[in-house]
């Protein structure tokens, strides 16, 4: 989620597009980009009101990254500056020692024009900006990060079954993780209209694949899960009203609302999500959408804990591993942000 598609600047005066990520490093077990895989190297800079950031997150967690990509949580509101580290003692984040997360960019190159971005990996020794490149990030952890993965770490990216998630991944893309923000910050009529006719044509696929099979490939969880997972758990919480994308709520497709309870249930996807945290940073950021910067108490979240019953359709959630273990203290969210 980049800074400049965040405000006021962009929103409301033209068509919406995504910005394509400017900082592509990879962090690679060989090094070819010179960021070689190192533990306590780098720092993860996320928002946990971000999806795409809630996507680096998550993926951490099940691959038991946490001793070896330490964790710096912004503020979910931004300013002008970028990200704030407002969350943490002296508004710095402790390791990086900065106070916006525009200097790790800046570090890496003055003058940069575009917007500031989460997830964002930041070099420790150095101050800079490794990578911005939220799509390449998560496959990267799955994939080149193998030697400081957890005992028991699920395989995400799976080789086999590569060019199915690749497939399944673009059309939630372009529908649904994007396909809602297209919506929500279309600029006239027929341009919403067919945003969001996308959105929940997708949606219906997907709850038509969905309905006799527990995950979205293979038998296990994958990539494709949590891609869809990070737009799922925000969509009645700020899509359904915030981005107008309302001609169902999620709870009201049985298939999608079971099986969204059953990955939020399980141990790193809830247990990452932060509703406070989304619900200020959509309601008070985006004052082209609201103006009034009213947060709306609404939706009753504990549906979220109920029963899903998904189980029954078999399939192993961590594949032949196992799941993580308890979220490390500094890392838990508040208990009140949580249903």
């Amino acid at each position: 989620m980049i800074q400049s598609t965040d405000g006021n600047s962009e929103y409301g005066r033209k068509p919406f597009k995504r910005s394509r990520s400017h900082f592509a490093d990879r962090i690679t077990a060989d090094g070819r980009d010179g960021w070689p895989v190192e533990a306590g190297r780098y720092r993860l800079v996320a928002s946990r009101a971000c999806p795409w950031a809630s996507r680096a997150l998550i993926s951490r967690r099940l691959l038991g990254l946490e001793d070896a990509l330490s964790l710096a949580v912004t503020d979910p509101i931004q300013d002008d500056r970028s990200w704030r580290f407002t969350l943490d003692p002296g508004d710095r984040d402790p390791v990086l020692g900065i106070r916006f997360l525009s200097e790790a960019y800046d570090a890496r190159e003055q003058g940069y024009p575009g917007g500031v971005s989460v997830p964002a990996v930041v070099d420790v020794p150095s101050g800079k900006l490794v990578t911005n490149d939220y799509q390449q990030l998560t496959l990267d952890l799955a994939t080149e990060w193998t030697a400081l993965q957890r005992p028991g770490a699920p395989d995400l990216y799976p080789e086999a079954l590569r060019e199915e998630i690749d497939d399944v991944m673009a059309g939630v893309y372009r529908d649904v993780n994007n396909g809602v923000y297209r919506a929500g910050f279309a600029t006239g009529q027929s341009e919403y209209e067919e945003a969001c006719r996308a959105v929940f044509h997708r949606l219906e696929l997907l709850s038509d694949r969905l309905a006799h099979r527990r995950y979205l490939v293979g038998d296990t969880l994958t990539e494709a899960d949590i891609r869809l997972f990070t737009t799922l758990v925000r969509f009645d919480a700020v899509y359904h009203g915030h981005f107008k994308c309302n001609l169902f709520k999620l709870a009201e497709d049985p298939v999608l609302w079971a099986y969204a309870k059953d990955l939020y249930q399980t141990p790193g996807f809830g247990d990452t999500v932060d509703f406070r945290h989304i619900k200020e940073h959509y309601y008070r950021v985006h004052t082209g959408v609201n103006p009034t910067g009213i947060v709306p108490i609404g939706p009753e979240l504990g549906g979220w804990l109920t029963p899903h019953y998904r189980e029954e359709l078999g399939g192993r959630p961590f594949g032949d591993g196992t799941p993580p273990g308890p979220v490390p203290a500094a890392e838990e969210v508040p208990a009140s942000h949580h249903p």
